[in-house]
């Protein structure tokens, strides 16, 4: 398969079409994360469709201080790169072909939840983003749309997006794509240096323990469903030594019934070691959100969630997140 570089709009749509159009849209630089979009994108096209992969550096995406300038522009490497994950086309657009009467007057507000985390760090990214979104589904019409779920607000963006304004695509998260590490892949990994990459790490090993402590204390609810809590069981099981456990299960599933304090705790204590590295982690947020709206959840919170992390290494600007769901064991007894 030979991947066709298109430059505009009208060649796009030139393109016969047969079966489903995917695209996934990037800012170029590709990497696994973004080979696996492709991947996955080829595999919803089918042979009869087609996959179309966009590179465009959107300058609205990018506040006072931050990297446009410094953002790496690599198609050449990124056609290639398309070619071998299944892209039919790379759809690579001018800023004029894009903004074709400049930096446009009207654009779409992401509203409240475009105000928290990323948002407040970075104040009209969301804006920017959904922005050149709206016309990148309008430029390449496609079926289905994939983004990676490593940008989980984004995402979320996209889908409230989509939804709130009727827009005839099916918007798809496709997994976080990670180093053997643990490490989240990323187009800013390579502005590290090898120590700040150790650094860097942390993102990862704060959600990982995170995670590690939901899944205790899930294994707590369920041990305390499987032991009732009543005496004369107490008195039956000290025999054998699991009076205690019984009780701790107890405890803890009445205390914290998903143990969302204990999540963030875990989580921070990573967090606060990395901070004494040499060179430090800079934290700029560590959250536990309902995906929904993207604020912070109650420890009597049941359902999906998402742990969110954002730090600086050196001048390195990182982020990362794993889902979550609590309580779907079913309430303690």
């Amino acid at each position: 398969m030979t991947t066709t570089l298109l430059r505009t709009a009208d060649e796009l749509h030139a393109r016969a079409r047969h079966g489903r159009r995917a695209v996934v849209m990037t800012m170029g630089a590709l990497h696994e994360g973004h080979a696996t979009l492709i991947r996955t994108a080829r595999e919803i096209a089918g042979p009869e469709g087609e996959v179309v992969v966009t590179v465009f550096v959107n300058p609205l995406q990018f506040g006072a201080g931050e990297d446009l300038d410094r953002y790496p522009r690599t198609l050449d490497a990124d056609i290639k790169i398309a070619e071998a994950a299944g892209a039919d086309a790379v759809f690579a657009p001018s800023v004029d072909e894009v903004y074709p009467g400049g930096e446009p007057q009207v654009r779409i507000s992401a509203g409240p939840m475009g105000e928290r985390l990323e948002g407040s760090s970075r104040p009209g990214h969301f804006d920017g983003m959904l922005t050149v979104v709206a016309k990148l589904l309008h430029l390449t019409r496609p079926d289905v749309a994939l983004y990676g779920q490593k940008d989980a607000q984004q995402l979320a963006l996209i889908r409230r997006m989509a939804r709130d304004l009727n827009f005839g695509v099916e918007i798809i998260g496709v997994p976080t794509v990670r180093e053997d590490d643990g490490l989240a892949l990323s187009s800013r990994n390579r502005y590290l240096s090898p120590k700040e990459r150790r650094t860097a790490l942390a993102l990862s090993q704060a959600l990982f323990a995170g995670r590690d402590r939901h899944a205790a204390q899930e294994a707590l609810r369920a041990r305390a469903r499987e032991v009732p809590a009543t005496h004369a069981r107490a008195e039956a099981l000290s025999a054998i030594g699991e009076s205690r456990a019984a009780a701790d299960a107890h405890a803890v599933a009445k205390a914290l019934p998903g143990a969302p304090s204990a999540v963030r705790a875990a989580a921070r204590l990573v967090l606060d070691d990395a901070a004494r590295m040499d060179p430090p982690i800079a934290l700029d947020y560590l959250a536990l959100v309902d995906p929904s709206d993207f604020s912070e959840i109650d420890d009597d919170f049941t359902g999906e969630a998402v742990l969110a992390v954002a730090a600086r290494v050196g001048t390195t600007r990182l982020i990362d997140n794993l889902p979550l769901t609590f309580g779907t064991l079913g309430a303690a007894s």
